[in-house]
């Protein structure tokens, strides 16, 4: 009788190991995409954050101008205030987003008020604080853009099978776009009879 090796002898559970082995290498590979993925979000989330700075830097000195002409326009005032210091106390980055579009709806009154002043309109200083406003927007834009792409490439491998599996098991949850409010998506009228 001829006699097994060791590998003969115990095929099925060289196999049933290595196909563990495999299994653990790749759940460790996907841990590493989750965590690796995961970061690059909350990076992106800090460029957007620092954009939002960027504008919540300019809005004083947009606010300050327009208030030399328009005075009687207290209540925009104190919706850019109360909004920018929600921003400042949000702690979660869907409350941040939140208070973001408040911010962009107060700022979106602003600039209609500002249009119904033909003088602060020919203010050099004015124009040059909305110049430097718009660059900040675009760059807003690109950062969120970039930010809701990451999220989406995250959010398919926490969603679909087999690593919908491996975030559970790790507790990794979706993480959330960045999206506009309906309201923010209506272009702010302006009205220049009254």
């Amino acid at each position: 009788m001829e006699e097994k090796n060791f590998f003969q002898r115990n095929m099925w559970w060289v196999i049933i190991g290595a196909v563990v082995v495999l299994v653990l290498l790749w759940g460790v590979s996907k841990y590493n995409f989750f965590v690796r993925t995961g970061e690059q979000v909350t990076a992106q989330w800090a460029q957007v954050e620092n954009q939002y700075q960027r504008r919540f830097d300019l809005i004083p000195n947009i606010v300050e101008t327009v208030k030399g002409v328009a005075k009687q326009e207290q209540d925009v005032f104190g919706a850019i205030a109360e909004a920018r210091t929600r921003y400042s106390g949000a702690l979660t980055v869907d409350d941040r987003a939140k208070a973001a579009t408040q911010v962009e709806s107060a700022l979106g009154r602003l600039l209609v008020i500002a249009e119904n002043y033909p003088v602060l309109q020919s203010s050099q200083a004015y124009r040059d604080l909305i110049v430097s406003l718009e660059g900040t927007e675009n760059r807003i834009s690109v950062e969120r853009m970039k930010y809701n792409d990451l999220v989406r490439v995250f959010d398919t491998n926490v969603k679909t099978f087999p690593t919908s599996i491996l975030a559970g098991i790790f507790g990794i949850d979706e993480r959330a776009y960045f999206e506009v409010p309906k309201e923010n998506q209506v272009t702010p009228k302006v009205d220049f009879v009254n």
